[in-house]
């Protein structure tokens, strides 16, 4: 490309692998116009880029995260550099000492027939040998091995992005270290400039990839990035006599890279050594305010003085499981730093409290062209191509944001990264962190609880275990037992019998007010909201491409009044992104609380206590109004996620106490019970309710989703109906599957084969107490009802059959009555 720069003038901060990828990404789209500013020296500028091993696995329980290491071999391999590739395609093996660790195993074979990875295979005990002949076998299970995954060789891969985003147009200028960015005067203002020791440079956009220095950059913009630096061990073991002669010295390795999880270590090649990573040791987290200029630092900026005595036990280890190093000694080391959340994720995304500016922080070498193809996407066509809402910046909660926190659970990130986690495993702390009016109620009655969003919930009852003694319930295997009980079978049955009392106060709730607001939420949701106020309508939020934000329910409370129920933080950013000026929009969720009521007794337990009338004829199915419970100003709205008769009561949280109490009371002559979300999961399973970032997201389209029923054409102009009425039938579809024997039972994200052939994944799974039967969700080709298929488990293969929706009370009768 020649001639004058094209776009937008783009400034990244960073050159190491996600800003030279970023910058190949952009000007690859027409963005030109693009300037990367480094502080160090190029090509090898001394952050985390510049010392890593280069590991590419692609598979975990993450899609998108999978998508992005995926993204990042194909790229990778088809650059070179002075005649070698930049990817060196040796293999990856995780290999199981433990029976936990090779049941994971299966999973993680699992996740990669889920997510597309069609190479990785399981393998014995001999065929590990054969690939690693200095492990000792006899101490294996057996392993996991994906021939294409390999060795990233990151340095060799900016030079490559570097030449080519220099020949359209971008230009890199190292020695530029940033001291400033510079924005509009006044608030929600954009960004227009980045200030380095050497000039000013105008943008109309700034992308920080600036690695464990985000935080840095960050504070110049009043953002606050929450990443937590931290150092990892990598040492290099003295020449190995087993190993000479076998590595070309310019690709280095020629087997596989060795994971050996359970003791937290992995192994590479390095000619005739061998180079070992380490977990296993205390967190040592890195001050990025206080890291030494690459000039003032020892060898580079990150990398800090090798540990001895943190990697001892871990170089024991090693010996046990490779045996040719009790020969040997470690002969180099160092504590390199990189970059962990809260989560684990990266933080992607544009800050709208500064417009313009975007994050790209938290990425990893395995994910960092995936990442920057992302970005890039973001930027220049207003959404990436795959679902990214699992690293959006927005998604933390305030509470999740404080240093405090972001330091705690960073930590235990590098804890965990090799652990085995289970999808309901809650963290340890900081807990409790948010809880809600009704906690102490809740604990006298044994309250289990799981968080998330830092909220504690309730999972099932201990107060329920007599109601438990006489169900009936196949044993599960030790997997599924986990953060499970049998409770939540008789909570669910006391749900569909008589009447429970949910605690909703987690779900996310949003006030819309001002001469705007319907016609706002109107053109911003697919349903039509223009009805009278006391009326509540189920409607998504799409983005320009048609794919599903959200969904959310709108009560219209008063003419110029509507309560939104959302999902997320993000859900909030998005419409504070477009909100006009008389439209004002606000996050009650913290002031608020919500009890749900629901059971075919709803009615007896809640009707003596208003002097409104609750009939099904005056107050009927997705109505709402203000009323008193007993004492308590509520906002009763009648609504069932559950698929039962009742309603869900708003009130404030100082009056949450009394509500439940007064609730609780007057349930006692109808054999009320506390229930969890275990028995919330399973019922709107039964009735085949979606939940948004589970079973849809923005890669799926209302009608293949299964919610086209939340759309409305005829009403106007809306965010994404024009990328709607350009769609052609679905040729997939969310999927109800019931597993076929009744003591069969999956967690979710297990691939789902179609006659032999991994065809799509599950999305969400519980087991149908009411049906007797698992309830699984998957995305799959579109397929007859009475379809079978099999989805693969722990490495078995359990039967389903593909079933009409809703599968319980498919005329609605116990809602509408």
């Amino acid at each position: 490309m020649s001639g004058a720069p094209h776009g937008p003038r783009v400034v990244v901060i960073g050159a190491g692998i996600v800003g030279c990828s970023l910058a190949d990404e952009l000007t690859a789209r027409g963005w030109t116009d693009v300037t990367v500013l480094e502080q160090g020296p190029l090509p090898a500028p001394g952050g985390s880029t510049s010392h890593a091993p280069g590991l590419v696995f692609r598979t975990g329980p993450s899609k998108p995260l999978t998508a992005f290491a995926s993204y990042t071999v194909e790229k990778f391999a088809s650059l070179e550099v002075d005649g070698l590739s930049c990817f060196n395609a040796v293999g990856g093996l995780e290999v199981a000492t433990t029976p936990e660790r090779w049941a994971d195993l299966h999973r993680k074979a699992g996740f990669a027939a889920s997510w597309g990875i069609d190479d990785a295979e399981l393998i014995p005990p001999e065929r590990c040998k054969e690939l690693w002949p200095l492990i000792d076998e006899s101490r294996l299970y057996g392993g996991l091995y994906t021939p294409e995954d390999g060795l990233a060789r990151a340095v060799p891969a900016c030079r490559a992005q570097m030449e080519r985003a220099r020949t359209r147009g971008a230009r890199f200028l190292d020695r530029h270290t940033v001291t400033g960015i510079e924005r509009e005067v006044g608030d929600g203002g954009r960004v227009t400039a980045v200030v380095t020791d050497r000039g000013t440079f105008p943008a109309d956009h700034v992308v920080s990839a600036a690695g464990f220095w985000g935080p840095v950059i960050g504070r110049m913009a009043g953002i606050d990035v929450p990443l937590l630096p931290l150092a990892h061990q990598y040492a290099k073991t003295r020449a190995l006599p087993e190993l000479a002669g076998l590595n070309d010295p310019r690709t280095e390795a020629s087997r596989p890279i060795l994971r050996f999880q359970d003791r937290d270590l992995y192994f590479r090649e390095h000619v005739d050594r061998i180079g070992i990573g380490s977990y296993a040791h205390r967190p040592l987290p890195v001050d990025p305010f206080t890291v030494p200029a690459y000039d003032d630092s020892v060898e580079m900026p990150s990398s800090y003085p090798f540990t001895e005595e943190d990697f001892a036990p871990s170089w024991e280890d090693c010996r046990l499981l490779i045996p040719a190093l009790r020969g040997t000694e470690i002969e180099e080391g160092f504590n390199g730093v990189f970059s962990f959340t809260p989560d684990g994720m990266p933080v992607l995304g544009e800050s709208r409290a500064l417009r313009g500016f975007w994050l790209a922080e938290a990425v990893w070498v395995t994910h960092s062209a995936g990442v920057a193809k992302a970005v890039a996407e973001w930027m220049v066509d207003g959404r990436p191509s795959l679902d990214v809402h699992d690293c959006d910046l927005t998604r933390f909660e305030d509470a999740q944001r404080t240093p405090a926190y972001v330091a705690e659970r960073g930590a235990q990130q590098f804890v965990e990264v090799y652990d085995v986690i289970h999808p309901l495993q809650p963290l340890e702390s900081p807990r409790p962190l948010r809880v809600s009016p009704f906690h102490a109620r809740q604990q006298e009655l044994g309250a289990v609880f799981l968080e998330g969003g830092g909220w504690e919930r309730p999972h099932w009852y201990e107060a329920n275990a007599p109601l438990a003694e006489d169900v009936e319930l196949p044993e599960r295997d030790a997997w599924a037992a986990r953060h499970w009980s049998p409770i939540a079978a008789a909570e669910a049955r006391a749900t569909r019998e008589r009447v429970a009392l949910y605690d909703m106060t987690p779900l996310r709730r949003l006030e819309v007010t001002g001469p705007g607001a319907l016609a706002f939420l109107q053109r911003m949701t697919t349903n039509n909201l223009a009805k009278r106020p006391g009326a509540v309508t189920y409607t998504l939020l799409l983005d320009e491409a048609g794919g599903i934000r959200s969904d959310l329910t709108v009560a219209r409370l008063a003419p110029d009044r509507l309560q939104v129920g959302a999902n997320s933080p993000a859900d909030l950013d998005w419409l504070l992104r477009h909100a006009p000026g008389d439209v004002h929009i606000s996050d009650i969720t913290p002031g608020t609380c919500c009890v749900g009521v629901w059971g075919p007794l709803a009615r007896a337990l809640v009707q003596p206590l208003t002097r409104d009338d609750f009939s099904h004829e005056a107050f009927g199915y997705f109505k709402a109004r203000q009323t008193a419970i007993g004492h308590v100003p509520v906002t009763a709205m009648r609504l069932s996620y559950v698929g039962e008769l009742g309603w869900e009561l708003y009130t404030t949280a100082d009056l949450g106490l009394r509500l439940w109490d007064t609730l609780w009371e007057a349930g006692r002559e109808h054999g009320v019970v506390a229930a969890g979300r275990s028995a919330f999961n399973s019922l709107r399973l039964e009735k085949g309710y979606r939940a948004w970032g589970h079973d849809m997201t923005a890669e799926h389209d209302p009608y293949e989703a299964g919610v086209g029923f939340a759309v409305r054409m005829e009403k106007g102009d809306f965010v994404g109906r024009a990328a709607l009425a350009a769609l052609g039938a679905p040729t997939r579809r969310l999927t109800a599957l019931l597993l076929d024997d009744p003591a069969a039972v999956v967690l979710g994200k297990e691939p789902v084969y179609v006659d032999g052939v991994p065809a799509g994944y599950v999305t969400s799974a519980a087991y149908g107490y009411t049906l007797g039967r698992c309830v699984a969700y998957a995305w799959l080709p579109v397929l007859n009802t009475g379809t079978g298929v099999h989805i693969e488990y722990f490495g078995e293969k359990v039967s389903a059959t593909v079933a009409e929706e809703p599968l319980f009370d498919p005329k609605m009768t116990r809602i509408r009555r």
